[in-house]
Parts: C-alpha cells; sequence; structure tokens
C-alpha cells in the first residue's frame, strides 16, 4: 500500500503554514497529516459542536507551532477534515464512512455527545481505525469490547453523583440526617444523561435519600413546566438537570420565571450554555458538573498551565474573551494532544501500532492525567463541581480541590 496514501499526508498546505508561524523555516520539510471529525455544526448540540471544533483547532495551532509531529526523521503538520453532522447520530455514522472510505483518513477525532459518538464507534471499529474522542462520556460506550475508542474524559455516571455527595454533608452539618434529602431528577433522554440519572440514583440510594421527581425532559428541551410545577409543590432539598446546552439554558430560564426555589440545583453544560451571561443572577448558587476547571493545578510542556491554556486559547479565539472557557473545548485540545503523543511513541502511522500506543498512554496534561483502562476510558481523572458566585464559576467539590466553600442554600428568589 501506498505509504503517503495510505495517511492521507499531502504536500504541506499553506492553511498549515498559516496557523504556524513559528515553524514556517521547518515547514518547508514537514509534510500533513488529516485527521477526520464528523461534528456538530448545526442541530441541537451546534453550540457543543462548534466548542469541541475549537479545542480542535486551538490544539492543532500550538502543536504545529512547536514544529508538528516528529516521527521517524520527519515532521508532520496536522489538519483536521471536518463535516456537519447536523446533530444526527444516522448522518454522523455516514460522515464516518465517508471520511475512511472517500476522504482516506486513518485517524478519528470524535463528534460531540454520547449518542453521536455511539454511532460512529462500530463504522471507526469495523475498519479499525484509532478514534480519540472528546466528549462522548456514557458508560455505556465502554462496555462494547470497542479496541479502537479511546475518551480522554471522565464517564457520565460521575458527573453529579457528587452532587449527592455534597446534599449528604450539607444535611450532616445541618443535624440533620442524608435519608432526610429528598431529590428531584429531569434529565434528557439521551445515552449520557440517562447514564448521569443512574449514577444519582446509585448514590442516592446509598444514602436512602427520597427521589420524589424523575421526569424525561421533552425532546427539543425549550420547556420544563411541567417538571418545575411539580418541583415547586413537592419542594426537594435538590434539583438534578442534565439536558446539554439547551437543557441548561431552558431550566436556569424558567427557574427563574417560575421562581423555583431549591436550596441545591445542580445541572450539566453551564458554561457552554452560558447561564451566567444570559440569565444573570438567575444563574447564582447553581452548581455545575465540570471536567476540567482553569484553576486546576495540572499542566504540560506543550499547552502550560490550566490557566494558561485559558488565556491562550482566549487570545486565539476573541469570542470567549468574557466567558469562562468550556471544558467541552479543553478535552477536545487534550484529545488532539494524545494523538501527538501517540504517533511519537508509536514511532509510526502504522495503525495498530498507533492504537497500541494509545492503549499504553500515561500522560499529564493542562487537562488532567490521562490513562485508559481496557475499555478505553479515562480512570485518571476526577469530575469536579463548580459553583456560581458573584457571576463567576468556583471549585466547590471534592474539598482536595475546592477554590470556595459552598454557599448553601441558594438565595431565595
Amino acid at each position: 500500500m501506498n505509504h503517503s496514501h495510505r495517511l492521507t499526508i499531502a504536500a504541506v498546505a499553506m492553511a498549515a503554514v498559516a496557523w504556524a508561524p513559528g515553524a514556517a523555516m521547518a515547514a518547508k520539510n514537514c509534510e500533513t497529516l488529516v485527521l477526520g471529525s464528523a461534528i456538530s455544526l448545526t442541530g441541537k448540540y451546534s453550540t457543543n459542536g462548534e466548542h469541541a471544533k475549537n479545542g480542535y483547532e486551538f490544539a492543532i495551532k500550538k502543536i504545529n507551532e512547536a514544529g508538528g509531529v516528529k516521527v521517524g526523521n520527519k515532521c508532520y503538520f496536522l489538519k483536521v477534515k471536518y463535516y456537519d453532522d447536523e446533530s444526527t447520530p444516522a448522518r454522523g455514522a455516514q460522515l464516518a464512512e465517508r471520511l475512511i472510505n472517500q476522504d482516506k483518513v486513518q485517524f478519528m477525532l470524535g463528534p460531540y455527545s454520547s449518542g453521536l459518538t455511539k454511532a460512529i464507534a462500530p463504522v471507526t471499529e469495523k475498519y479499525r481505525v484509532p478514534m480519540v474522542e472528546a466528549e462522548g462520556a456514557s458508560r455505556s460506550l465502554f462496555n462494547k469490547g470497542y479496541r479502537y475508542l479511546f475518551a480522554v474524559l471522565s464517564t457520565s455516571e460521575q458527573y453529579l453523583a457528587s452532587a449527592i455527595t455534597l446534599a449528604a454533608d450539607v444535611a450532616k452539618k445541618n443535624g440533620k440526617k442524608p435519608s432526610d434529602v429528598r431529590i428531584a431528577i429531569a434529565v434528557e433522554n439521551d445515552p449520557f444523561s440517562l447514564d448521569i440519572r443512574a449514577g444519582v440514583l446509585e448514590d442516592a440510594a446509598k444514602y436512602g435519600m427520597k427521589v420524589v421527581v424523575d421526569d424525561k425532559l421533552p425532546r427539543d428541551l425549550s420547556d420544563m413546566t411541567a417538571t418545575l410545577t411539580k418541583v415547586k409543590a413537592l419542594k426537594p432539598d435538590v434539583l438534578i438537570v442534565s439536558g446539554h446546552s439547551k437543557g441548561a439554558a431552558t431550566v436556569t430560564r424558567q427557574v427563574g420565571e417560575l421562581k423555583i426555589n431549591v436550596p441545591m440545583i445542580a445541572i450539566t453544560h453551564c458554561e457552554a450554555a452560558d447561564i451566567t451571561g444570559k440569565f444573570g443572577k438567575t444563574a447564582e448558587g447553581f452548581l455545575c458538573s465540570t471536567q476540567w476547571a482553569e484553576t486546576l493545578s495540572y499542566k504540560d510542556p506543550l499547552f502550560g498551565s490550566a490557566s494558561n491554556y485559558e488565556k491562550e486559547f482566549k487570545a486565539a479565539f476573541p469570542q470567549y474573551k468574557n466567558k469562562t472557557v468550556p471544558y467541552q473545548t479543553a478535552q477536545a485540545s487534550a484529545a488532539v494532544y494524545v494523538f501527538k503523543d501517540a504517533f511519537e511513541r508509536a514511532g509510526s502511522f502504522d495503525r495498530e501500532k498507533v492504537r497500541d500506543a494509545l492503549a499504553a498512554t500515561d500522560l499529564m496534561t493542562f487537562y488532567g492525567r490521562i490513562k485508559f483502562s481496557k475499555a478505553g476510558n479515562n480512570i485518571a481523572k476526577p469530575m469536579v463541581l463548580r459553583q456560581v458566585q458573584n457571576g463567576k464559576y468556583v471549585v466547590v467539590a471534592p474539598p482536595e480541590y475546592a477554590s470556595h466553600k459552598l454557599v448553601w442554600p441558594r438565595k431565595a428568589m
């Protein structure tokens, strides 16, 4: 098989050089390695699809500026071929086939969401194409025996389980039993959110907590009135919501509109939905699960510290200037970095050698430590909880990573 054809390596692209002014002198000696990605640029996941794409592009910029990927005596600039999967699993699977069969990509970056990853993974597995993904957290992805799927993020059942532990701690501090805590849950009917529900139910059961509301969100995620009316009547101690960016925006807006006073509200995708920018004081006190925070003490030789990553990313993408950089962006950058590390350790672009190098990954990054289980999920990095305090996201749990104390209860509206 023609080696350069197999890698989809073209002669150096001027686009890569434009991204890499620091490496311009070396450019004439570098080739281009094209990775593939079907990503949600339209449809209900488009907000996070854009965040993920920007994370990929920033990592490529940093890698190319630093001289690219070095394999043997050659250097390679990275580039990604993107297609819009329209937030539709069937379309994602179709595009994965197209990237592999028509565009001849040999390595894939993941799509956004567990549902889309679930659709694409059988395709990459069939063709033995290694995929490093950053946005599919459902634990159901990692019980299928996939050998070519690797995920840099913590799995979804961990996302909001820490909120249950926090609620138990608060109960004890206030002279109550954890079993007195009453919980309301509302989640999207998708693999990611259903896993979050499972994790919350498991942790609630450990403490003997009572679940008083257990609802599925409407398909379009635009109205939670039915659930919130129940919440208002039943007065739970904790409200848990998972519905990606759209669900996060809907719950924050409607908690304000309907004047819902729950002492603890914990949701996913706060930063990606920009709940502080869009809903101001309504978002105060919300707990937000996050894979990463710029205040954490992680660092690596390419991106520097977590805080340096945030600073440089905002300089490269000014549209984030007055916002918190979403963890979806950081983990997308980490996925590209993992590929660079694996290519260089493999010393080859042979897919089996790269797959084996990925499986042996043990890498400290600005995003946290990345080490894969045999199933391909990252087993080395914890989830953290941030709380909106005075319009800013601050880490409040787990205690060893906390920069601030929990504000409890949320102020009545």
